[in-house]
């Protein structure tokens, strides 16, 4: 384990020293990207620090990787920010190891990132709590692009599944439609989602769910950003249990992805 010091001048500059031996070493980043303009600087600072001090190769571990949103230019004069920050990002690591990236019409890390790398799937460990943890689940997914990613989960979960309906107008104007849910009447409600960041979609879902007559709905998901009130509004709309992996560290993590990156990390660090 290496030691970085890292503080910030009065001014707001960072200050950043290498306090372990780097030369002629693999260093390994690990800096998960949550809130990442504050995060941005401080890597490329220490990429560069311990190329300086002899480092033979420099990778990165984000567990959560962001700036994968805004991937096209919808309205003109647009940053495509994905491109731009994944150019950035591959000119300072040697590679790069995540957890499910947030991916829309990029459909592989190697689109836009020039630099290797590995992608680690959460999909098992999500099914594996669902089985331990909640009787008689029915899988929920929150659109129909996540269908594959949900029917594996319920596969898995040995449980039945079905996707929703959603229509975005904004970042926080979601539109939910649940199918007809009478023969699940006595199952639990498992919402799962890769992300959430404003929670809209699993507040509106739980709220149709419990409308619907359904069961209090546990909320499983893998990267919790959870903006501003977002964690406060999903308790509010009446779901039972809030359960999040640990790739961004949050009051909600009851799920460690450890076990997946290790292997992936292994596979690019080389002998």
């Amino acid at each position: 384990m290496g030691q970085l010091e890292v503080r910030h001048f009065p001014d707001g500059e960072t200050y950043l020293r290498a306090l372990s031996e780097i030369k002629g070493r693999s260093v390994i980043l690990i800096c998960t990207l949550d809130r990442p303009d504050e995060k941005f600087l401080p890597i490329v600072f220490a990429c560069a620090t311990a190329r300086a001090h002899g480092a033979a190769r420099v990778g990165l571990v984000a567990p959560y990787l962001a700036y994968m949103r805004q991937d096209r230019e919808f309205k003109p004069g647009e940053a495509v920010t994905s491109a731009v920050f994944a150019r950035a990002l591959s000119a300072n690591v040697d590679w790069l190891v995540t957890v499910d990236p947030h991916l829309h019409r990029t459909h592989a890390l190697q689109q836009i990132y020039s630099t290797p790398s590995r992608t680690v799937h959460a999909a098992p460990l999500l099914a594996a709590w669902i089985k331990v943890h909640v009787p008689q689940p029915v899988v929920i997914g929150p659109d129909s692009e996540s269908e594959q990613w949900v029917a594996s989960i319920a596969r898995d979960a040995g449980a039945p599944y079905v996707v929703l309906q959603k229509t975005r107008q904004g970042d926080r104007d979601v539109t939910v439609t649940l199918p007809d849910m009478g023969q699940w009447r006595d199952c639990v409600p498992v919402l799962v989602d890769d992300i959430v960041s404003s929670g809209r979609t699993m507040i509106e879902a739980a709220e149709q769910l419990l409308g619907a007559g359904m069961k209090a709905p546990v909320c499983v998901v893998i990267h919790a950003v959870f903006a501003a009130q977002a964690l406060s509004e999903l308790r509010s709309a009446g779901v039972s249990q809030i359960i999040s992996t640990n790739t961004i560290a949050h009051e909600t993590n009851a799920i460690d992805v450890t076990p997946l990156l290790v292997p992936a990390i292994g596979e690019l660090v080389g002998p």
